[in-house]
């Protein structure tokens, strides 16, 4: 039964066809036997008496239950069956062949392909399709399964580009408000007239920044793409930096700053206020009363903590990290993507981000950039 199942179709078929035939062989004779058998029956003799309307009937075997018409009729009923037979039995034969051929061969690999074929119409590509015969439908239910792998892959290589191009989308509008922010609060302070000596300074930075970025990010497809540029910063201007960043972001609240006044560090720009941006704007939606900022050089590490008096991280976060979309809480004024931003821009400054709460409470991350010359 294995080997038929495994063999062609045609070959199959035929295989069968021919089963089927020699069995009705057998039963065309075994019937031809048996009325031969009731013909010696009633004619043991072969004594045949002629009537008058021409047919012949035997008369050398007859017994009082039954006259010679009933025994005529017997011997037409016997030989107009075995006739029948004869011809009913091949085609029975036929039909068997192709009943067991359609159950054997062909049932189960169209049910599974108009059932994948169903499945597929329903946009649904999460099932396989089993190959159980090495005939031509076996391999027919092959290629349906590599189709229906590649339509898979295809639609999650799809979903997945979607998925990067909304986290790059929101990654953008996120890094971009901070910058924003800070514009709009120095123009605010130059319209009060209350603008401190750097305040053009730092317009023309910003809009320079927000220039570079809105390039650099329209030539990616992945937020991973995003190209790191290392260029030597004094410490001391990057302290400034911190200061202006905390007054931008969170005029309420008091800072501590610690960082190095002298030295230079070779650090890309861009990536390094956006991780400051992100971190410190984070720190001042949780913050009840205060911030704490520090750089700091370890040979060719530059790493930035920012501490906040809030109520610190889930643990879920600091376990699993942070991931695109995730809100500590349900506001609709953030995207989620402030910390899985920092995760990605350090990776790609050779660095990492550390999420851990104080010991003292409130959330305390550290961004570890590596800068070499």
């Amino acid at each position: 039964m294995e080997r038929l199942k495994n063999m062609g179709l045609k070959k199959s078929f035929f295989v069968l066809s021919v089963i089927c035939m020699v069995v009705s062989v057998v039963l065309i004779f075994l019937v031809m036997k048996v009325c031969n058998e009731i013909t010696v029956f009633y004619y043991p003799n072969g004594e045949i008496v002629i009537e008058t309307d021409g047919k012949g009937i035997d008369a050398s075997r007859t017994d009082p239950g039954q006259s010679l018409p009933g025994k005529a009729k017997i011997l037409r009923a016997v030989n107009l069956i075995g006739f029948l037979l004869c011809i009913f039995l091949p085609f029975c034969g036929l039909g068997t062949a192709g009943i067991l051929f359609y159950h054997m061969k062909l049932k189960t690999p169209i049910a599974v392909l108009r059932d994948g074929t169903e499945r597929i119409l329903r946009q649904d590509l999460d099932f396989a399709v089993a190959a159980e015969s090495k005939d031509e439908l076996g391999e027919l239910c092959r290629a349906f399964e590599t189709m229906r792998s590649e339509l898979l892959k295809t639609n999650q290589e799809l979903w997945q580009q979607a998925e990067e191009r909304k986290r790059l989308n929101a990654a953008f509008s996120h890094d971009l408000r901070n910058p924003v922010t800070i514009l709009k609060g120095t123009v605010k302070l130059i319209r009060q007239g209350k603008q401190d000596d750097q305040a053009i300074d730092r317009l023309e930075r910003y809009t320079l920044r927000i220039e570079n970025y809105i390039e650099a990010m329209s030539s990616i497809q992945r937020l991973e793409q995003i190209p790191v540029r290392q260029e030597e910063y004094a410490c001391a201007m990057l302290r400034e930096e911190i200061e202006d960043t905390v007054k931008a972001l969170a005029p309420s609240l008091a800072y501590e700053i610690y960082a190095p006044e002298e030295g230079a560090v070779w650090v890309d720009h861009g990536i390094f206020l956006n991780i400051l941006e992100n971190l410190v704007g984070n720190a001042s939606r949780f913050a009840r009363e205060r911030l704490k900022i520090r750089l700091e050089l370890e040979s060719e590490l530059l790493i930035l903590s920012v501490w906040d008096d809030g109520c610190g991280y889930p643990e879920g976060l600091v376990r699993n990290g942070p991931r695109p979309f995730g809100k500590m809480q349900e506001e609709t004024d953030h995207l989620g993507m402030g910390l899985y931003s920092c995760n990605v821009l350090c990776m790609k400054h050779g660095g990492e981000l550390i999420l851990k709460n104080s010991e003292h409470g409130g959330a305390a991350p550290s961004a570890v950039l590596l800068c070499k010359s």
